[in-house]
């Protein structure tokens, strides 16, 4: 409207020549008192004459430079113009009008000497925003339409800035289920300010509109109760009535069978046909808000087509559907289907196939002549869905270096209800790889991550390779496991193909501190420092320290903690994961030293610590890891040699036989390990980890006759064995666009047994097994037996009647354990900042004194809820709260047997 009123002025300008020579005059007034006659016999000549311009000058604005505006217009000094039939003039205004500025433009000429035009450009300039206001909602809800609507004081307002501000508005309140949220805008001119403009903006959100009935129509073979579990955000309400409504729908009557009807067709049986039954009268849906979205509207309508095309019926069709206000004002939506006809597979030839026969390709598909027709499982089966897990007909090919590999089903034949498919392949030439290039490493060396890949120049190209090194790359933990992309880039002509991996690097360090003061015990705190991408070799070199020197994948790790003078312990380590640089064969070397002081209450009621009542520890290790290649090369092997020396000074938490005296335990220990768990290691979404392992110590009893228990206290021998497994199950499907947010089942199952060489001697009073509480300690290797967490339960208690009162203490420790766990976790982020997850949990485990006592089926029960925080800088931070089930007494309290632990640093066994 705007636009077209100002193409008139600038006709009516050129018709009338309003102004003339006399404008150089006017001063405040633009309406001319006179005309120009040379001026206006310019449109008045029947003929075209060209002209040039002479001078340009701008007025009206008083926001914006001239120059500016003219170099925008596009018209200059010394511009030919053919007047009349030219198009300069309009095509400034045109410029100019597109910068949305101006409310009016027009254009005067104002002089002419000879064939030079002298022009005048008026503009009326748009009101700038001097501030706005929401009125109506809440604070919370003001602060964040403020960020949202798009306002910024001192620019230009113009109708689609406000109807854009109003657009936001609605559709935020729309997303809160408010559905008939009104705006209204209103200007006012800012006295303080010239041609500004104050906005005032009117929000009623209006009542909240939750859905209280979605009904399918036309749905004569496919459950309704099926068809709305399809619906993942469109959600009913809660309801609980003995009277529910019936309200027409245009589509016909709501079916809903009889009670008679019900119990003839044996519904009672069947959890589905109850819950139809039930729906008018009962619905409980505790995580559902109700609310209307019509993006996820339209979502879930093409779900429901998809569910259809899952059961052969690939016609379906919704072919209307309508949304509208009961007498409550509550949303019923109503939808009309058209099923079509069910349809099955047919025969499935095969055409282009030279690798692989027909039968082979056949086995794969998993397709037979008969089954029920449904597109999307046989693009998953042809791969045209690809997917980590594999098994598909692509990955058998890409797999081998067919990455120029193409499969297309094509329906050949549709007869009654059957569906015929020649499934089309081109095989094309195994591409090799040719170069492979890294980006975004910016503080790991290239080599680090190099070394690390499946894909290597000269190699045959493998789909497989490419995820395991995906995989690999996470796996270090110095990347965003979000933003590791890989990119294939393949070279037809010459069968070759380049790949491409871009990496963001995170933090990985990780700091501990923490400090505090308790009563007798003094001064408390912990400092821990781990450096995992550490670069050894660079440590004298003063350059590379910023503010250590990095890059080089090694990982060092220093701990000091002390509770004033009842614990002090001091940890040293540092592991390089490929040594040599050639082979992923680790080294690992640690020292650790600590000192324990047990106490008492004087006189005064302080506590004390004694020296004279203390456990001094000292050890070493180093262990040397090797990658297996079968029987696959997710197997490492691990040797360990340890030393550890306990120096006892009555102290009798292990056994009072032996409170005194020194303890020198020299073991080995062989590990086999088979991790495939990932991609995040942080939160595995599929695959397993097993670790088998023994230690030994030397049997020393063989070695000399008449060997006493002292003896053996003073070198202990024993064979330990542990088998540690568990799997990572994704449930259902990946929610979001990152596709990461899905549940996850953690299985696990562990087992510790510990052995003697000589029947005649005593278990080992060290290395043995400590089950209960939530795990947190300072260290097996420092306290001298394993630790295995059980939550919902204390440390276990004495409950053997045969082992002396006396040895209450060392009656905490067993010789077996056996332990197994549920965990249903959900992440509710997996950002490279934090990663955040949930979890419901159910555990069961005991401990055994003896291989007599054992019983693997007599175990202690628990369940409850957990959070995980996994944060780079402070590591992981986890709490649970959890009941257990054998702690509850007849008549005593649900709440007695209930237990809150939390565990620190890393995940408890």
């Amino acid at each position: 409207m705007q636009r077209s009123r100002t193409f008139s002025i600038f006709l009516l300008v050129f018709a009338c020549l309003t102004v003339g020579s006399l404008r150089a005059q006017v001063v405040s007034d633009t309406v001319p008192t006179s005309i120009d006659p040379e001026l206006e016999n310019i449109l008045n000549s029947k003929s075209a004459k060209e002209y040039y311009i002479g001078g340009i000058t701008v007025t009206g604005t008083k926001r914006y430079d001239q120059q500016l505006l003219i170099s925008i217009a596009g018209i200059n000094v010394g511009d030919k113009v053919m007047i009349p039939g030219g198009d300069n003039f309009s095509k400034a205004l045109n410029n100019l009008w597109n910068q949305h500025l101006f409310s009016n433009m027009q254009i005067f000429f104002t002089k002419l000497e000879g064939n030079k035009l002298y022009i005048e450009i008026n503009v009326t300039e748009r009101p700038a925003l001097s501030k706005f206001h929401i009125i109506g909602p809440k604070k919370a809800d003001q602060d964040e339409l403020k960020n949202k609507i798009g306002l910024v004081a001192s620019r230009v307002v113009t109708e689609n800035t406000k109807r854009n501000a109003e657009d936001v508005i609605k559709r935020f309140y729309t997303d809160k289920g408010f559905q008939s949220a009104t705006v209204n805008i209103e200007e006012v001119q800012d006295p303080n300010l010239p041609n500004s403009i104050i906005l005032n903006i009117y929000v009623q959100k209006g009542h909240k509109v939750r859905i209280e009935n979605v009904s399918f129509f036309g749905n004569e073979n496919v459950n309704e109760q099926r068809l709305k579990k399809q619906l993942k955000g469109t959600k009913e309400m809660t309801k609980i009535t003995l009277y529910p409504t019936k309200e027409a729908s245009p589509y016909g009557e709501i079916k809903q069978p009889s009670f008679r009807e019900y119990l003839g067709d044996m519904g009672f049986l069947s959890l589905t046909k109850t819950k139809e039954f039930l729906d008018p009268y009962f619905r409980f849906k505790l995580f559902s808000s109700a609310k209307f979205s019509t993006k996820k509207y339209e979502e879930d309508k093409e779900k429901v087509l998809e569910y259809y095309n899952s059961l052969g019926y690939r016609d379906a069709a919704i072919v209307a559907d309508t949304q509208y206000y009961n007498k409550k004002g509550n949303l019923k939506v109503d939808l009309k289907v058209d099923e079509g006809h069910q349809y099955y597979f047919g025969n499935v030839t095969w055409k282009g196939n030279t690798k692989y026969p027909d039968s082979v390709l056949g086995s794969i598909l998993g397709i037979t002549k008969g089954d029920t027709y449904n597109l999307e499982i046989l693009n998953k089966k042809l791969g045209k869905q690809m997917s980590q897990e594999g098994g598909d007909i692509s990955s058998y090919y890409m797999d081998d270096g067919y990455l120029f590999f193409r499969i297309d089903p094509v329906e050949t034949a549709v007869y009654n209800d059957t569906i015929d498919f020649e499934i089309r392949i081109t095989e094309g030439p195994q591409a090799t790889i040719k170069n492979v290039t890294i980006q975004g490493n910016e503080k790991t060396k290239e080599h680090v991550i190099r070394r690390e890949l499946r894909t290597l120049p000269g190699e045959k190209f493998s789909r497989q390779d490419l995820i395991r090194s995906q995989r690999e790359i996470a796996q270090l933990n110095f990347f965003n496991q979000e933003k590791i992309g890989i990119n294939p880039v393949p070279n037809p002509e010459d069968g070759t193909v380049d790949i491409h991996y871009t990496v963001e690097e995170k933090s990985s360090d990780q700091l501990e501190l923490s400090a505090g003061w308790g009563g007798g015990i003094g001064l408390t705190g912990t400092l821990g420092v781990t450096f995992n991408n550490f670069s050894i070799k660079n440590i004298f070199n003063k350059k590379a320290w910023d503010p250590l020197p990095t890059g080089d994948g090694q990982k060092l790790s220093m701990r000091v903690q002390s509770n004033g003078r009842a614990y002090q312990s001091y940890n040293f380590s540092f592991t390089e994961p490929w040594l040599g640089g050639k082979k992923r064969n680790s080294l690992t070397f640690s020292l650790y030293k600590s000192v324990f002081r047990t106490g008492g209450i004087d006189a005064s009621g302080r506590y004390f610590f004694s020296d004279t009542n203390r456990l001094k520890n000292f050890g070493a290790s180093i262990s040397l890891g090797k990658q297996l290649k079968w029987p696959d090369d997710f197997f490492t092997l691990v040797y360990s040699l340890s030393y550890t020396q306990y120096k006892l000074q009555n102290y009798t938490l292990f056994t009072p036989d032996f409170k005194n005296g020194t303890s020198n335990n020299l073991s080995v220990k062989i590990a086999l390990n088979r991790n495939s768990a990932g991609p995040n290691p942080i939160f595995p979404t599929s695959g397993s980890n097993f670790l088998l392992s023994g230690q030994f110590t030397p049997p020393y009893s063989l070695f000399r006759e008449n060997t006493t228990n002292q003896d053996s206290y003073k070198l202990p021998e024993f064979h330990k064995w542990r088998l540690n497994a568990e799997w990572f199950i994704p449930i259902g499907k990946a929610m979001g666009a990152d596709k990461t947010r899905q549940f996850v089942l953690r299985a696990a199952a562990k087992y510790g047994f510990m052995g003697r060489y000589n029947a005649d001697l005593n278990y080992s009073p060290f290395e043995r097994f400590q089950v209960g509480d939530a795990g947190l300690a300072n260290g097996s290797y420092i306290l001298g037996y394993d630790i295995i967490a059980h939550r919902g339960y204390p440390v276990y208690e004495n409950s053997n009647p045969k082992i002396n009162p006396d040895q209450q203490n060392a009656s905490q420790f067993f010789t077996i354990f056996n332990k197994y766990t549920l965990e249903m976790r959900y992440p509710f982020t997996t950002n490279p900042s934090s990663t955040i997850f949930g979890m419901v949990w159910f555990e069961a485990a005991n401990g055994w004194y003896d291989y007599k006592s054992y019983d693997p089926f007599r175990l202690r029960r628990s369940a409850g809820v957990g959070m995980r925080f996994f944060l780079p800088m402070f590591g992981l931070l986890g709490f649970d709260y959890g009941v257990g089930f054998d702690r509850i007494t007849p008549g005593g309290r649900l709440r007695d047997a209930t237990r809150f632990t939390f565990m620190l640093g890393y995940e408890p066994e």
